[in-house]
Parts: structure tokens; C-alpha cells; sequence
């Protein structure tokens, strides 16, 4: 009862395969006997038939005198000959994809009759099926294909290894119809079946239930979605338990928790429900509890706090809330805590300092206050401390200096008064190695003065994000000296000077974002010689300028480009058409000029990656290229603020994926291509200041994601379509400045985005992640209150109807007042009769009201007093 959570685990691994494989020192570390010459003629067929582009095969080879026993990966039994295992998992394979073997398998496995142990794993064999044929190797006691490339079916012969004891499958590419084939497999210990499809499995519990020998259950990611009850539980000599990631959107199975012998249940993103489960039956193993990314509830059932044994509690990412429960006091030999991104409140409690066993603690995105007390230092074994997301104040804690095994720190985003970057940096290399540090995190911490070059010492750091704080001067040339870091974030800062030489030293760098401060000078290509994993490079916002010949060739192939702001003209730059792998291009205001025809068309038969596309309040002429056909994953186009002439290209309907597009303030004229309304993804359009003609389309109509609909000063003329009525998403219509004529349609009243007073703030998405490759703001000029703004971050607050300076006539419609979340009404300028509706009262939320240079009449309606956030008016 007293070892070590690790300690068990390995302890329940190492019997499971000890009773299934001999020593691998038998592969070649000892002198074996000579392998039987049929078995070794089977081994060289089998090697025929594969693919192995790294050669790791060598070795097997027919020579008279060459001894398979002796081979790489056979292991034979030392006194027969007997070939007993294969193992021929590819280590590797994360680091070389060329280390992996392929091609098919060959029947010449069934001449081994004595063959125990199998192991295919991490290798790819190309979607090619499991053979059936392996359910005949009736001795295995080992199979192991997880990640080997096979896809389909899993073959039912596979229930016939009845002397199987481990057993892992673990593919996303293979599936199963049932899984009754298992059930007769007695003497299992380790199933793992881990990203599988068992989703038409329904008996999946009930044919694991019947194995009593289960030590290990692994069903990670299967796409499960029912838990049946169990009448009796038969899979008692289960210890390990993992069902995490499956869509079971259901209260915990209470039979879990009467597995007397569990030692690690991991039930974390599963879409729980609740509370946990109180009073379980004798579940007094457990040492690992995972049940993260859930929505569970409070009560925590004070069964969990008896647990002192427990050495890994991960509750994060549910909706507990509350103080820190006091009932962890007694879990004194915990090692993990993780409670992040709850709701719980309060301050960290005295008796957590006291856990001197912890290794990690992560308490960040609750509500926690007040401020770190210097007790922290009494967590001497802590390796992983995050607190980020919080509201600690205070001054970041001194006593962080004595956590000498400390290797991951995040104070991030809390409101710590101000300290000097400098002198943290050199505190917590004051007293105890500061190579220990690999990762470090102070975003938003408010912290002021230089980056000292001290910063040097830290030489294992992986990961830097000291991004949104005050920290001013040079950035350090000793940043170079960090050979290990991967991902470096000093954006939002007031950094000056030049960009160091020194930063093109860092080889294993892929993330590298220095936006927003106020750096200038020159960047060249040595500044990048040694980039060769940069993937993201954001240096927005600064004023410096690119300067590169024209032939070079980067040493890196990115995924994210924003250098907004930045000196690139007086064309695109070459190197980017070798950029294949873009997903987002930023490039606003960076003086480029000409056209940009060649950079879309050269090479129009490659597919494109990129998603994000920004050339905005540029110098950009000619026409907008018509070769979009190969550019499908765009969701992002902004040529806004150029000098762009000519018709939107027909090519463009093939942006499926479009959500954004942006092309105001241009010399763009013609018709709407009716191609666009394929587009039918798109969010904002916003084509305002350029030379359209022809009337409204209908089809707009159908685009019913629509936010953001923008025609400003363009020369459209005719009646406004009763189809923008469908639009009831819609948040901005901006039509002033054209020829459209005809009435107010009086279906405006289906603007239900301006017609819902929402009890939140919350913004609608006019937010563009690029999943994990940045983020996207739109922005919006409109004239409000009788002056032109440009809304960014809160955009999608604003709701606003400009109709201004066109021809319309007839009434103001009485069903405008229906639109109780408008803020800006402008319908000045056009030929309007009639009274102000009665009932403009009821549009309690509007802020400007422009009805002027119309021909109404009548009293100005009384009920227009109840208008108390009204504050431009004409």
C-alpha cells in the first residue's frame, strides 16, 4: 500500500510481459543456438515481401553460416532453436517515417509453429487489412499491431489465439462489426483497442466482462457513446482502466467504482454529466484518477478524499466550483493535482504549501485570489507549477527560488503588481541551477523593465511566452544562446531596437512572435540561417523592413506569416511561392505594389493550403487573378485599401470555405459574379467604396451565415430584395451612398441578431480560428453618430441599419421597432413620407438615430423619451 503509483504500474506491466516473452538479451546480446532451417527460409520469405527503406532488415540475410537467432528483432529458444518472437515495432517512427517497413505480410509466419511474441507496431503497412491468417499463429501470446498502417475490419480469426495474454490494436484506421471474437480469448491480461471504431460494438462491455483474467483495458478514443449497466462484475482482476475520449454525454457508471483491484481509472473526456458517484464498494486500490474534460458537477463525494494513497488527481476542465475542497488535506501522498479550469474561488489553501511529496500542481482558469504565499517554497519536489488564468495578487513570490526541481512554470495572465522582468529572471537562478527550467511562462504579468541577458543561463528552455507586459530596452543577443527553444512569445511588450543576429542561431525554434512592439531596422537573411523548423513567425506591428535578394531560399517552411505593418515593397517577395504549406498569409500595410497575378496563378495545377489570406492597405493594381479554383481551403480574403480594378473573378464561387471577404475601397466595378453564392459559408462581406452597378442580388438571401453585409458608395441601384430578409444573423447592413430605390421592406423585423436583447455580451463569431494556427479580427468601418469608425475586437457588439443617401421612398415601417438590440438607425437622405413610428420607444437600445434631409411630417412620437441611451440625433 505504501509504494509508489509508478511502482505498481510498472509492477502490473512487467508480470504481464514477463510471462509472455523471454529476455531480449537473447536477440543479441547472447550466443543463441542455430535456428531451424525451414523457420529461417520462412523469415527470409516473409522479409521478401516487405518494404524497408531504412534497411533495418540487414542483417537477415541466406548465407550458409548466417544464424536467424542472431537476427535483428528473433529471438529463438536457447536450447531448441525454435524461433519464438519478432520484434520488428518500429522505434523510430516518430523521429523517421523512413524507418517504418510496409508492403505486405507474408503466410511463410505460419512455418513458425512456436512463435509467442509479435510485434508490428508504429510501422505502415498502407492500409492493407489485418490477414486473416494471423488467427492461425495459435501460440502467440504477445500481438501487438497498434499504428502499423492496417486499416479495415479486424479480422474475427483473431478470437481463435486462445493463448493470447496481450492483445493491442490501437489504429484509427481499423474498425469492428462486433466483438464477440474476443470473448473466448480466457487468458487476456492487456486488451488495447485504443482509436479504433468499436462504435457498432454495442456488446462491448458485456464481452470484456467475461475475460477474468483483464488486468488491462484500453479503449481510448473508440468512438463508444453507451455504457450498459452490469449486473455482476466478472473483469475483477482489472487494475488499469481507460475509456477517455468516447461520447458516453451520460451520468458515471456506478459499476466502475465496484473494481476492487483498479488502480488507474481514466474516464477524462467522455462528456459526463453530475456529480461523482458516491459510495463506490471497496475500491481501495486506486492510486491514478483521471476524469478531466467532463461536466461534472459538485458534490466531490468525501470517498475520494479517502484515498491518502492516491498519488494522481486530474479533475480538471469541469464545473466545480467553490473553495478547494479541505478533504485533500488527507491525500498526503499525492504526486499530480489538477484542477484547472473549474470555478473554484477563494485563495490556495495553508495546508496545500504543506504537500512536499507534489510534483505537479495546476490550478489555472479558476477564480483564485488573494496572494502566493511564500510558504510555496515548502514544495520542494514540485516539477510542474501552473497558476495562470487566476486573479493572485500581490508580488510574484520569492520563495519560487527554492523549488530546485521546478521544470514548468506558469504565473500567467493574474494581477500581480508590478515587478522588473530582470530581476525574476535572475531570482530563480539565484539559489538553484537555472538550467532546470525547460518551460517558462509570465504573459500579462505585469512586468516591467529590461530583459536581462542573464536569460542565457537557462539553457534547457524550451518554451518563453513573456508576451503582454512592459518590458522595454533591447531584446537580448544572449536569446541566441538557447539551443533548446522551441517556441519563443515576446509580443505585446515595448521592446525597441533591432532584431538581434543571434536569433537565426536557433536551430530547434518553431515558434517565434514579436508583434506589437517597437522594434525597427533591418531584417535580413542571416537572421534566419539556422530556422529550419520555423513554422509561425508573427512580428506584426513593429517598423522594420525585409530585406532579402530576390533568389533566396529559406531554410524553413511555414505554416503562419503575419508581418503586418512591415517594409516589403515594392513587390511580394519571391520566396514566398515556395511557401507551400502556408495556412495563413498577413500582409497588410506593408507597401507592396503591382500585380499579384503571378504570385496566384504560377503552378495553378498544386492544391493550396493556405486558409488566411490579408494583402489589405497595400499599393496593389491590375485585376484580381482568375485562377481560384485550386485555392479551397481559403475562409479568409481581405485585398481591402488598393488599387484593384475590374470585375470580382467567377473563380472566386469556388472559396466553398469562404467566411470572409473583404474588398472595400477599391476600383472594382461590374456586376456581382452570381458564383459567389456557392460561397455559401461566407460571414462578411464587405465590398464597400468601389464601383458595383446592377441591382441586389436575390441569392444573397441564401447566404445564411451572413454577419456582416457591406455595399457602401458603390452605384448600385433598384430595389432593395425582400431575400435580405432571411438574413437573421445579419448584425450590419450597410447599403448608404447608391442609387436603390423602391420602399423599406417590412420584413426587416427578421433581423433576429438585432431583434434579441441577449442577457450576455458576448460577442458573435466574427473571431476566425485557424484551429491551431492563429486567429483572424475583422474589422468594419461604419459610420455611427454622424463620424466613421473602425471596430476591431468589438465588432460583434454592434448592430447597425444604414439605408442613407439613396433613393428610397414610402414609410418608415412601423415593424423596424421590433429591433430592440439596434444601436445606429441611419435613414437620412432619401425621399421618406410619413410620420416617425409611434412606437420607435421600444428601441431601447439605439444610440443614433438619423431620419434627416427626408420629406416626414408629423409630431416627433413621445415615446422616443424611453430612448435614454440615444445620444446623436438628426
Amino acid at each position: 500500500m505504501e509504494g509508489t503509483m509508478r511502482a505498481v504500474l510498472l509492477l502490473i506491466r512487467f508480470l504481464t510481459i514477463a510471462t509472455i516473452t523471454v529476455s531480449i538479451g537473447l536477440c543479441n546480446g547472447i550466443l543463441a543456438g542455430p535456428c531451424k532451417e525451414g523457420e529461417k527460409q520462412a523469415l527470409l520469405t516473409f522479409k521478401q515481401h516487405l518494404k524497408d527503406p531504412a534497411n533495418r532488415l540487414s542483417s537477415w540475410v541466406g548465407e550458409e553460416d548466417s544464424n536467424c537467432c542472431n537476427w535483428t528483432g528473433v529471438v529463438c529458444d536457447n536450447l531448441t532453436g525454435h524461433v519464438l518472437e519478432l520484434h520488428l515495432g518500429n522505434s523510430n517512427s516518430l523521429l523517421n517515417s523512413n524507418s517504418s517497413l510496409g508492403g505486405k505480410v507474408s503466410r511463410s509466419l505460419l512455418s513458425l509453429k512456436h512463435l509467442n511474441y509479435l510485434d508490428l507496431s508504429n510501422n505502415d503497412f498502407q492500409g492493407i487489412q489485418i490477414p486473416n491468417f494471423f488467427g492461425s499463429l495459435i501460440s502467440l501470446r504477445y500481438l501487438n499491431l497498434s499504428k502499423a498502417g492496417f486499416e479495415g475490419i479486424i479480422p474475427h480469426q483473431l478470437g481463435n489465439l486462445t493463448s493470447l495474454r496481450y492483445l493491442c490494436l490501437g489504429d484509427y484506421n481499423l474498425k469492428v462489426d462486433n466483438l464477440q471474437w474476443v470473448s473466448g480469448l480466457s487468458h487476456l491480461e492487456h486488451l488495447d483497442m485504443s482509436s479504433a471504431d468499436l462504435s457498432k460494438a454495442s456488446d462491448w462491455l458485456q464481452v470484456t466482462n467475461v475475460l477474468p483474467s483483464l488486468k488491462e483495458l484500453h479503449l481510448f478514443g473508440c468512438g463508444l457513446y453507451h455504457i450498459p449497466t452490469l449486473p455482476s462484475i466478472n473483469f475483477n482482476s482489472l487494475a488499469i482502466l481507460d475509456l477517455s475520449a468516447n461520447v458516453f454525454t451520460s451520468s458515471m457508471p456506478k459499476w466502475v467504482f465496484s473494481l476492487r483491484n483498479l488502480v488507474s481509472l481514466s474516464l477524462n473526456n467522455c462528456g459526463f454529466q453530475g456529480p461523482i458517484p458516491s459510495n463506490p464498494q471497496n475500491i481501495t486500490s486506486l492510486r491514478e484518477i483521471d476524469f478531466s474534460w467532463n461536466n461534472l458537477s459538485l458534490p466531490i463525494p468525501t470517498w475520494l478524499f479517502n484515498h491518502k494513497y492516491l498519488t494522481s488527481l486530474n479533475l480538471g476542465y469541469n464545473y466545480l466550483g467553490g473553495t478547494i475542497p479541505d478533504g485533500i488535506a488527507n491525500m498526503t501522498g499525492l504526486k499530480v493535482l489538477n484542477l484547472e479550469t473549474n470555478l473554484f474561488t477563494s485563495t490556495i489553501p495553508k495546508w496545500l504549501y504543506s504537500f512536499s511529496n507534489l510534483e505537479s500542481l495546476i490550478l489555472s482558469g479558476n477564480h483564485l485570489q488573494g496572494e502566493i504565499l511564500s510558504s510555496i517554497g515548502n514544495l520542494t519536489s514540485i516539477v510542474t507549477l501552473r497558476l495562470n488564468d487566476n486573479q493572485f495578487e500581490g508580488k510574484i513570490s520569492k520563495s519560487l527560488v527554492k523549488l530546485c526541481k521546478l521544470v514548468d512554470l506558469d504565473l500567467s495572465m493574474n494581477n500581480f503588481t508590478v515587478g522588473k522582468a530582470s530581476e525574476i529572471i535572475e531570482s530563480l537562478s539565484s539559489v538553484c541551477p537555472s538550467d532546470r527550467i525547460k518551460s517558462l511562462s509570465l504573459r500579462y504579468c505585469n512586468l516591467s523593465g529590461h530583459l536581462t541577458e542573464k536569460i542565457r543561463d537557462f539553457k534547457n528552455l524550451s518554451y518563453l511566452d513573456l508576451s503582454g507586459n512592459s518590458i522595454s530596452g533591447p531584446i537580448p543577443v544572449s536569446l541566441g544562446n538557447l539551443s533548446f527553444l522551441v517556441y519563443l512569445d515576446i509580443s505585446d511588450n515595448q521592446f525597441n531596437g533591432t532584431l538581434p543576429e543571434t536569433i537565426g542561431q536557433l536551430k530547434t525554434l518553431t515558434n517565434l512572435d514579436i508583434s506589437y512592439n517597437s522594434l525597427e531596422g533591418v531584417v535580413s537573411e542571416v537572421h534566419f540561417t539556422y530556422l529550419t523548423r520555423l513554422e509561425e513567425f508573427s512580428a506584426k506591428g513593429n517598423s522594420m523592413t525585409l530585406n532579402t535578394s530576390r533568389s533566396w531560399l529559406p531554410p524553413f517552411q511555414l505554416q503562419q506569416l503575419y508581418l503586418d505593418s512591415w517594409h516589403l515593397g515594392p513587390e511580394l517577395p519571391n520566396w514566398l511561392q515556395g511557401q507551400a504549406l502556408l495556412w495563413t498569409l498577413s500582409l497588410p500595410n506593408t507597401g507592396v505594389s503591382g500585380s499579384v497575378s503571378h504570385f496566384f496563378c504560377d503552378k495553378m495545377h498544386e492544391p493550396k493550403q493556405l486558409f488566411l489570406l490579408h494583402l489589405g492597405k497595400n499599393l496593389l493594381t491590375g485585376k484580381i487573378p482568375e485562377c481560384w479554383m485550386n485555392w479551397q481551403n481559403l475562409a479568409v480574403v481581405n485585398f481591402e485599401g488598393n488599387h484593384l480594378i475590374g470585375n470580382i473573378p467567377h473563380s472566386m464561387g469556388y472559396l466553398v470555405n469562404l467566411k470572409s471577404l473583404q474588398l472595400r475601397n477599391n476600383h472594382l466595378s461590374g456586376e456581382l459574379p452570381s458564383s459567389l453564392q456557392n460561397c455559401t459559408k461566407l460571414s462578411v462581406v464587405d465590398l464597400g467604396g468601389n464601383k458595383f452597378v446592377g441591382s441586389l442580388p436575390m441569392w444573397i438571401g441564401s447566404l445564411s451565415d451572413l454577419l456582416v453585409l457591406n455595399f457602401r458608395s458603390n452605384k448600385l441601384q433598384g430595389s432593395i430584395p425582400s431575400e435580405l430578409c432571411n438574413l437573421i444573423n445579419l448584425q450590419i447592413l450597410d447599403l448608404t451612398d447608391n442609387n436603390l430605390s423602391g420602399t423599406i421592406p417590412r420584413c426587416f423585423h427578421k433581423f433576429s441578431a438585432m431583434t434579441t436583447l441577449s442577457k450576455s455580451n458576448s460577442p458573435n463569431i466574427l473571431l476566425y480560428d485557424i484551429y491551431s494556427y492563429g486567429r483572424y479580427i475583422v474589422e468594419a468601418i461604419l459610420v455611427t453618430k454622424g463620424r466613421e469608425v473602425e471596430y476591431r475586437e468589438i465588432l460583434g457588439l454592434v448592430t447597425s441599419i444604414d439605408l442613407s443617401n439613396n433613393i428610397i421612398s414610402g414609410d418608415i415601417p412601423e415593424e423596424l421597432t421590433s429591433l430592440l438590440r439596434l444601436q445606429t438607425l441611419n435613414l437620412s437622405e432619401n425621399l421618406l413620407t410619413g410620420r416617425i413610428p409611434s412606437n420607435i420607444g421600444n428601441m431601447t437600445r439605439v444610440e443614433s438615430l438619423d431620419f434627416s434631409m427626408n420629406q416626414l411630417d408629423g409630431e416627433i412620437p413621445q415615446s422616443m423619451t424611453s430612448l435614454t441611451f440615444l445620444s446623436h440625433l438628426n
